[in-house]
């Protein structure tokens, strides 16, 4: 069944450390199976606080979401993005 990665950013703090985040965090997508979904696009919201920037990134199953977030290669991203903004981070199971 699938899963998606979804990444609230909610505001940056330190647009340089966003950057280094974005770069160190590259390594970890590679031979993994992963869609993006939505990508910081432009939001409407309807309801609730505004939210700075949306990521969406579809996996195949759960275990793949979390094989992908416990990596060595994004665990040693994630100082970076925690240092550059506020995110809330969540995976949640798809009905396919």
């Amino acid at each position: 069944m699938s899963a998606y990665v979804i990444m609230l950013r909610e505001r940056v703090t330190d647009p340089d450390e966003l950057d280094v985040y974005a770069a160190a965090a590259r390594p970890a997508r590679v031979g993994r199976p992963i869609t993006p979904v939505v990508s910081y696009g432009a939001i409407t919201t309807l309801e609730g606080t505004p939210l700075d920037g949306i990521l969406v990134n579809e996996f195949p199953t759960v275990e793949d979401a979390l094989a992908w977030y416990n990596s060595p290669a994004y665990q040693a991203a994630i100082p970076h993005r925690q240092a550059a903004a506020d995110y809330r981070v969540l995976i949640v199971q798809g009905v396919n």
